[in-house]
């Protein structure tokens, strides 16, 4: 049985996914002892860092999301198969799916609009002194605006 979950490098799944991953994983995991999941991707490998550490807290083999993230990094599939969970935002996301295990964060199924962005300073990215920021703007995973660089 082959299932794709897949989503666009670069980025973070969305919530739902990962909890339809993690049901799919715990579905196949516990219909038969002999039954084991195999994890393949393309791209960043910290995105599979995301559903291997969402998995231990799905799956209680963790008490807390920080407890799943510790020991991922700690075990790193076993001699740096997979990187550890390092990204901010990979780490957010963790957490994310915890509050949505525990019930203190509930989805919001209503839309958001962005009126603005506004940029407080100028990073200094480069060896001058700045940098050249553009903003890209993605709606259900397809990219709607880029501004120009």
């Amino acid at each position: 049985q082959v299932l794709d979950f897949g989503w666009p490098d670069l980025h973070t799944p969305a919530l739902e996914k990962i909890c339809s991953i993690c049901k799919a994983m715990d579905t196949w995991l516990n219909a038969a002892s002999h039954n084991v999941v195999v994890l393949h991707n393309k791209g960043n490998r910290g995105r599979l860092g995301v559903v291997v550490a969402a998995y231990m807290h799905y799956s209680n083999i963790s008490a807390s999301a920080d407890q799943a993230l510790d020991r991922f990094a700690m075990k790193r599939f076993y001699e740096d198969k997979v990187v550890p969970v390092g990204q901010p935002s990979q780490k957010r996301y963790i957490h994310y799916f915890s509050g949505l295990l525990s019930g203190s964060i509930k989805m919001n199924n209503k839309p958001l609009f962005l009126h603005h962005v506004i940029m407080h300073g100028i990073p200094n990215f480069e060896s001058k002194g700045g940098c050249r920021p553009f903003l890209k703007i993605y709606q259900a995973m397809q990219p709607v605006y880029t501004s120009g660089i």
